[in-house]
């Protein structure tokens, strides 16, 4: 009789164990995931960014020059379009890091309406110091 109670006792024992193990393993792996999920968007976000500072600033030089810009226009209403979708995927994914993404969205679109050269310059750095500043704290709030 002790002998059974005994088995029975390991067994169990050895159930929970297991189902712990396979619990912390699950989490470990869901939280992987997510980090990855993240830093895919983050990527993607950046890119984005980065793709429409340049359209921005073709398109504003072309306009403080005179020159035809239409066409510079409709590219920069694609890239600006393509920021969207990572935008959100990083606010859903890194809820942390919305604001630091909204900001540096916000920078990038700030080109527009530059007053002059020496006003695009500075926008177009400001620009890439939140894109930067983005990235820093994706950094920090994933280690």
């Amino acid at each position: 009789m002790w002998q059974t109670l005994i088995a029975v006792i390991g067994t169990l024992a050895g159930v929970g164990m297991t189902s712990g193990y396979q619990a912390r393993a699950a989490r470990t792996a869901r939280r992987d995931a997510d980090r990855t999920a993240g830093l895919d968007a983050v990527t993607a976000l950046v890119e984005a960014l980065a793709a429409h500072r340049r359209a921005m600033w073709i398109r504003e030089d072309l306009r403080l020059r005179g020159e035809d810009w239409s066409t510079a226009r409709t590219e920069s209403h694609s890239t600006r379009s393509a920021v969207t979708g990572p935008l959100l995927k990083v606010q859903l994914l890194l809820p942390a890091v919305g604001p630091q993404a909204q900001t540096a969205a916000k920078a990038a679109y700030a080109l527009r309406g530059a007053p002059d050269d020496t006003g695009l310059a500075a926008r177009r750095e400001a620009a890439i110091t939140a894109c930067d500043g983005l990235v820093a704290v994706v950094g920090r709030h994933l280690t």
